[in-house]
């Protein structure tokens, strides 16, 4: 963040003083302030967007009522689990082929039919607790900041005053690549990971479950569903590595796998 903080005051002097003649000023100093929108971009922010594109997403989506079995298969599943970051966790299930699920910085946790049917309870909960690890640990946040300094939809996000910016059918679509198919550095992807596992432990969960969901992915990913897992399944770290990390975890910690 240094670097990138005294590159942007290096921009800001170029423009200010003409140093370079050959430089468009105005780009310069727009650029300058884009960067400096996406470094100081608070957690606040990133919730208020968020919520926006949930509430938006929801009414797009087929939500399934609380009659429904795949809704209340959930609830079962996740009735100890708490909130992260101080946020309590809102779960809801879309009607949609596609294996994915996603939670968003503002506690909404959305998952997919085509997910549930995939998976077992275990694994469910297996992928739900990585899940969480990306909230808590505020990477939407991050992914948010690198997508600010290269995405124009979503260089215009910004507060005026107090009050917060509607998204723009552009930034909608752009906040939703960052949610949905965001590609996680190889460090984040074993934070969420190490959280998941200790969130687990936590609600009185066997984290194998985390085992026995990279395991089902890594076998999707080789099926003819191989397409629809790719929103969960990441080669940073390599599965397999992280199907290695998290046995070794239960293991060493006493659990048995089920």
């Amino acid at each position: 963040m240094k670097r990138i903080l005294s590159l942007v005051a290096a921009m800001l002097m170029l423009s200010s003083c003409g140093v370079v003649s050959n430089l468009n000023s105005e780009r310069l100093l727009t650029g300058g302030m884009y960067a400096l929108q996406a470094l100081t971009l608070s957690d606040e922010q990133v919730e208020a967007y968020v919520s926006q594109y949930i509430a938006q997403l929801d009414a797009q989506s087929k939500v399934l009522p609380e009659s429904s079995p795949y809704t209340k298969r959930l609830r079962n599943l996740t009735k100890n689990l708490d909130g992260v970051n101080e946020k309590p966790l809102n779960f809801k299930v879309y009607q949609e082929n596609e294996v994915n699920a996603f939670a968003c910085a503002d506690g909404s946790v959305r998952v997919y039919t085509g997910i549930m049917d995939a998976m077992t309870d275990n694994e469910l909960l297996g992928v739900l607790g990585h899940e969480m690890g990306h909230v808590a640990l505020h990477h939407t946040r991050k992914q948010m900041q690198k997508s600010m300094l290269t995405s124009a939809a979503l260089q215009g996000l910004a507060s005026t005053g107090d009050k917060m910016a509607a998204l723009t059918d552009s930034q909608f679509g752009a906040l939703g690549e960052v949610i949905m198919n965001a590609k996680f550095s190889r460090d984040m992807e074993t934070e969420a990971d190490d959280y998941g596992y200790n969130y687990l432990c936590e609600a009185g969960k066997n984290p194998w479950s985390m085992v026995q969901s990279f395991e089902k992915l890594q076998k999707l990913s080789g099926s003819s569903q191989s397409s629809a897992v790719t929103n969960l399944f990441s080669s940073h770290p390599n599965t397999q590595e992280r199907i290695n990390h998290i046995s070794q975890r239960c293991l060493q910690d006493g659990y048995k796998r089920p």
